[in-house]
């Protein structure tokens, strides 16, 4: 078994053109189907890294910064930027296309966890993530924080055993 895997061996990249069937009635992607490819992307690199069955466990917040429209390209790019136990991380960016006016922007970023299962249908121990890139270290270093934001809202633990968020709250100066 594989103890350990780069960040690179994740990395997915998936390409849709935007059909009048994926669009709203201003002509824009839809979030729905954004979020269906972004959770495939991520799927895919989850299971790269863990060589295992994936199954979405919690999606981070997905916010839509700029419109696809009818006609442009979708470029999805995911990796694995943490695992735990049986549970991964996995950063997604969206890129939007205009090939004809050679505009190309960011459209959407977001966070998804996924848990590797066995053959059982039970989690499954992943390999730990070796960042290298300075992305890679930052993504890696703020992972927990997010892991441990997650797991407070979903009432999974309590928010006083979240080292890692309570140093975000503490003052250098408590009398401020």
């Amino acid at each position: 078994m594989v103890l350990q895997k780069f960040v690179k061996d994740s990395l997915t990249t998936m390409t849709e053109l935007v059909l009048p069937n994926d669009t709203n009635t201003l002509n824009n992607l839809m979030g729905g189907k954004m979020m269906h490819w972004m959770d495939i992307v991520s799927a895919i690199a989850a299971q790269k890294h863990s060589n295992r069955i994936v199954v979405t466990a919690s999606v981070d917040n997905v916010s839509f910064a700029q419109p696809i429209k009818l006609g442009n390209v979708v470029t999805l790019r995911a990796q694995v930027t943490r695992a735990f136990t049986s549970s991964m991380e996995v950063f997604i960016e969206v890129w939007g296309e205009d090939i004809p006016a050679g505009q190309r922007y960011i459209s959407n970023k977001a966070f998804f966890t996924f848990v590797a299962m066995d053959q059982n249908g039970k989690p499954a121990h992943v390999p730990e993530v070796v960042p290298e890139t300075e992305e890679e270290k930052a993504l890696y270093a703020s992972a927990l924080r997010r892991r441990q934001l997650r797991l407070v809202l979903a009432g999974r633990m309590k928010p006083h055993d979240a080292s890692e968020l309570k140093a975000l709250f503490e003052l250098e100066n408590p009398e401020v």
